[in-house]
């Protein structure tokens, strides 16, 4: 899958790290099990790993290397077949609200394949798996699997109770827990990849204490990122404007490139971060989640759109390589929903400098109330 095939370095820095954290675990827990915090675990991978990390981004992934998706997991040994959270889709239930059981699981397996697949499409990537850190007594395991799409046409053995549903795909075990709209799957991890003890110190604290007055150290002062601003995909009344913006192909008037679109740029963020981007028409460097560099501006009348230098290469990206839309075919806000997202993140690096990711349903709301 993923772990054997890294170098002898690689997965010693990994192993060093793990166990290095592992040991602080009388800091939160009295068990055997050492404790891992999922942020702690996803920030090691990346670093052991030069993976590129996807924690600030809305997507079914937490990182990718080369080609391949990852999605990172942390969870007790148990009975080494234990559910796990894979999915959410709290902001989904107008989709599955008051379906029957059968209706419910295609629902909800639909909306999760399709995530995957745009997460896939985003970053470029050919196949994703599962990195999961087993926390048993005093060690760690690695387990490791395919990240399959749910096979929706072999759906069978669903088992409706109050609070759940679950189904098996001829592959995995899932259940969708009603009231908390998550859906969980079987992870079988009796045969790990990989597994090392952790010895958990005694007294954490005062050992940390020790290091900080005994050693030097770094200490982090600044960040990357010099701002962000979200900018919606929609329109007013949560509407993709049919002849505009994101479907700007399909404008009257003059012959267009069947992938012409700009991003709307609403006046209100231009209030908020008066200097957040350059000039109109002054060209900036826009690094797209796959890595590729796109050279941009912002034009029109109000500065109230960010376009592509040439202004097909933003539009075959988000249509066709991300969305993966047909030509001639109109995107819409229902398109959005079932995708979980609804706007773009802008980060600012520097004055010619920017990054754009996705973002999740309301994120351009939150952005405008945040003081």
């Amino acid at each position: 899958m993923f772990y054997n095939q890294q170098n002898d370095k690689e997965q010693n820095s990994y192993e060093e790290s793990l166990k290095i954290i592992g040991s602080l675990s009388n800091l939160f827990s009295d068990a055997k099990e050492p404790y891992l915090y999922y942020r702690v675990a996803e920030k090691i991978f990346c670093n052991s790993f030069s993976s590129i990390d996807l924690s600030r981004s809305d997507v079914a992934l937490d990182a990718y290397k080369g080609q391949l998706g990852i999605g990172l997991k942390t969870f007790l040994e148990s009975n080494n077949k234990s559910f796990q959270k894979v999915a959410e889709f709290n902001k989904d239930k107008p989709f599955y609200q008051n379906q029957k059981a059968k209706d419910l699981v295609n629902t909800v397996a639909t909306l999760r394949n399709r995530r995957i697949e745009f997460t896939e499409n985003l970053y470029s990537l050919e196949k994703s798996i599962y990195h999961c850190i087993v926390r048993g007594s005093n060690s760690f395991k690695i387990h490791e699997e395919s990240m399959d799409y749910i096979d929706i046409s072999n759906i069978h053995d669903i088992k409706e109770t109050k609070s759940s549903i679950k189904f098996n795909d001829g592959l995995h075990d899932y259940s969708f827990n009603l009231s908390k709209s998550t859906l969980t799957k079987r992870f079988i991890t009796y045969q790990p990849k990989y597994e090392f003890d952790v010895q958990i110190l005694l007294n954490p604290l005062e050992d940390i204490r020790k290091c900080l007055l005994e050693g030097t150290f770094q200490y982090e002062n600044e960040t990357k990122i010099v701002d962000t601003v979200y900018l919606p995909l929609y329109g007013k009344g949560k509407k993709v404007y049919e002849r505009s913006a994101l479907n700007q192909w399909n404008a009257n008037g003059r012959k267009r490139d069947i992938n012409e679109v700009y991003i709307p740029i609403p006046i209100d963020v231009h209030k908020k971060r008066k200097n957040f981007f350059p000039s109109r028409d002054k060209p900036f460097k826009l690094k797209l989640p796959n890595g590729k560099i796109l050279e941009t501006k912002v034009c029109q009348s109000g500065d109230k759109a960010l376009m592509s230098y040439s202004n097909k290469e933003l539009g075959k990206w988000i249509l066709r390589e991300v969305l993966s839309l047909n030509e001639g075919e109109l995107l819409t806000y229902e398109r959005l929903q079932i995708l979980a997202i609804d706007s773009v993140r802008i980060d600012k690096i520097d004055d010619t400098n920017y990054e754009i990711n996705f973002a999740q349903i309301g994120s351009y709301e939150a952005f405008l109330k945040e003081s």
